[in-house]
């Protein structure tokens, strides 16, 4: 029987909405589990690049249960938490009362031209349909000279690294997830989709094709993850 909540690398929206629906409740824990504890302080790292303060206004994309947003609220930031899951949404609105959660889609942002500081994405930018038609909608809500930072799965440069990294999203996450998760088709998912996902190089290059100017990237835990970061025009090109 064909499981309706799996999604495939055509990454079509109702598929990979519905299979975040379904693991809402459990998602920040499991993140916690896959990463053996380190997803925390990648997060953490991304509050440095941020640098949230009082009188920023921030827009959290595919921020799911708010767990990467509420920081940036915390330290005084105007921020709003979006994604386009209904389940993450509720779940999050659960746990962040104090948050503002607004439900779109990475390619349709319900937000005016230039309205945030910063636009940063954690995790989510491998899951949309078009890479860059994302990082253009990003630069269309960021304010001139404003922000791009984004958390996501990266290629380690070293072929040992890159070999182990291979066989824990091919064979171990799965595992994992059958053992662990209600729902372990969505990790087989997100393995795959992190197994199929840019380099740090071609990320970067799809930043820059998108309007993104000082695009630079650093890696953490020896590439298998990496945050990059942009910055938009402080003048749009003519």
């Amino acid at each position: 029987m064909e499981d309706m909540t799996r999604a495939t690398l055509d990454k079509a929206p109702a598929d990979v909405s519905r299979m975040f629906d379904a693991v809402a409740g459990r998602y920040d824990a499991m993140n916690r589990v896959m990463t053996f504890g380190m997803e925390p302080r990648w997060r953490r790292e991304v509050e440095r690049a941020v640098g949230a303060r009082q009188g920023m206004r921030i827009l959290d994309l595919a921020a799911g249960t708010g767990a990467s947003t509420a920081p940036f609220a915390k330290a005084g930031a105007a921020t709003v938490a979006c994604d386009f899951s209904a389940g993450m949404l509720v779940e999050g609105r659960r746990r962040h009362p104090g948050l503002t959660f607004v439900a779109g889609d990475a390619l349709r942002l319900p937000f005016r031209d230039e309205t945030f500081d910063v636009v940063t994405i954690s995790f989510g930018l491998r899951n949309v349909a078009s890479v860059e038609g994302a990082l253009r909608e990003l630069g269309r809500v960021a304010r001139p000279g404003g922000r791009l930072v984004v958390l996501e799965t990266a290629t380690p440069p070293a072929r040992p690294m890159r070999f182990a990294n291979r066989v824990y999203t091919g064979r171990v996450m799965p595992r994992l997830a059958r053992i662990l998760s209600s729902d372990p088709s969505s990790y087989a998912y997100l393995a795959e989709s992190a197994a199929d996902w840019l380099t740090q190089p071609e990320l970067a290059a799809a930043m820059r094709a998108a309007g993104w100017e000082q695009v630079a990237w650093r890696d953490l835990m020896f590439g298998v993850v990496a945050v990059h970061s942009a910055s938009r025009p402080a003048e749009a090109a003519h």
